[in-house]
């Protein structure tokens, strides 16, 4: 018998100064059986870090050609597709060929023998961004996580502060691979 997907809801309010971008989400999040606390929030903190009401959860680990987040526009067509942890290479080019820009939200123990293994073939995909966080980063934000959750991320100066009210964690991305910006935004 599977096991089913954990539901969680976060009510998250991002302050994006640096895109001038301000709003409230209402989102559902779908945990895998195998997925962990610190992947589930890691994918809401790329959610928050591209926040766009275009922006939504893909399948993830439930499916093999979704990635964990995707913006389309009204025709269907890829705008964006962020993938977070270590993915295969491969598979990042293959987003690469669907998506007009691919982001990878890189986090996790094995970080630099991932990103050295694949870097040097990475470097040739154009609207490519590789992020990555400190490792104590998606521990300190799996502690945040809860069935019901109310978030308010604060984006300033390339840095991020994400609280519940009664803890906050300080996040400092650092860019791999790509331009220094999280998102192209309209403001709201």
């Amino acid at each position: 018998m599977a096991l089913k997907a954990t539901i969680f809801k976060a009510e998250i309010q991002v302050a994006d100064i640096d895109r001038g971008h301000y709003a409230d989400y209402a989102l559902t999040l779908a945990r895998h059986p195998s997925e962990t606390d610190e992947r589930m929030m890691v994918r809401l903190l790329a959610f928050a870090l591209f926040a766009d009401p275009a922006l939504g959860f893909g399948k993830g680990l439930c499916a093999d050609d979704e990635p964990d987040l995707w913006q389309k526009d009204l025709t269907g067509t890829i705008e964006r597709w962020i993938d977070v942890g270590q993915p295969d290479e491969k598979w990042v080019r293959k987003a690469c060929g669907r998506a007009r820009e691919v982001v990878v939200l890189a986090y996790g123990r094995a970080l630099d023998v991932w990103w050295s293994g694949v870097r040097a073939r990475l470097e040739r995909q154009s609207g490519l961004q590789v992020i990555e966080l400190a490792r104590e980063a998606g521990t300190e934000l799996a502690k945040l996580a809860e069935r019901t959750m109310r978030l308010q991320f604060s984006i300033q100066d390339g840095q991020v502060w994400v609280t519940n009210g009664r803890a906050t964690v300080s996040i400092e991305p650092r860019w791999l691979l790509g331009e220094r910006r999280l998102a192209e935004g309209s403001g709201d």
